[in-house]
């Protein structure tokens, strides 16, 4: 039986694009599509099963709440979503263990093994540093994957012992040098032409290593939405990255 899913956001850029790789699976289907001004109760009235949430940051969290009260399993890959919405998200899920939420920073397999072969190799290396780059619409600076790479790199020097990247830098008031999540810096790039992009960048006496992905079209994302489509009814309660569904 084909997984029942809704895609909340279907007419954005991503919405779409989930909407025509839901489609296209031979074993999930969309059976509501929810944007701006529609209510929300049209995925409990199609029986959805799943919702996909790609709104802005704003709109998610009643999103997701209203799909867990529910019983609708969501998979959020809204970008910018804070620590405190997580929270939120925590204490509604309290009230459905059953449900499951899972909020990937980004669905791209090969952003999320980018992440994971950082946070391994920034053990090893003094200096580590994160640039980002996304196109010019993008609302959100630093990006979600930024913010969790550098929470992972953050845990993985933590644990190794290694402490914060040497800088002697005294006087940056405009922020020239980036700003900092949990001692990482990162470097926010805007740019026409391109699309989702971010390199880490690693420095030891005498070397340097850079761990990079480019995700070139959209498309790239959907092998990891679907995957958490499928996936999802296995992991009631919160996941945040899409290692946790992979066997990493």
């Amino acid at each position: 039986m084909s997984v029942q899913v809704a895609v909340f956001g279907a007419a954005g850029r991503m919405g779409r694009q989930v909407c025509d790789a839901v489609d296209a699976a031979e074993d999930m289907r969309v059976v509501a599509r929810i944007d701006v001004g529609d209510d929300p109760k049209l995925a409990v009235e199609a029986g959805a099963q799943v919702a996909v949430v790609f709104t802005t940051p704003d709109s998610a969290l009643g999103n997701i709440e209203f799909c867990v009260a529910n019983g609708i399993h969501a998979v959020v890959g809204t970008s910018g979503f804070g620590p405190e919405k997580v929270v939120r998200v925590r204490e509604a899920l309290s009230a459905s263990p059953d449900v499951g939420v899972l909020i990937a920073p980004n669905f791209s397999l090969g952003a999320v093994l980018m992440m994971k072969f950082a946070a391994q190799a920034s053990a090893y290396f003094e200096s580590v540093e994160i640039v980002e780059l996304h196109h010019p619409n993008k609302l959100d600076a630093p990006s979600g994957t930024a913010l969790r790479t550098a929470q992972l790199i953050a845990e993985a020097r933590a644990a190794a012992g290694v402490g914060p990247s040497p800088d002697a830098t005294a006087e940056d008031a405009d922020h020239h040098r980036g700003g900092k999540v949990e001692d990482v810096t990162i470097h926010s790039v805007r740019l026409r032409g391109l699309v989702a992009h971010q390199e880490v960048l690693l420095g030891g006496v005498g070397e340097t290593l850079t761990i990079r992905h480019d995700s070139l079209d959209r498309a790239s994302f959907m092998p990891g939405v679907l995957l958490g489509v499928r996936e999802i009814a296995k992991h009631p309660g919160l996941a945040v990255g899409l290692e946790h569904y992979l066997s990493l």
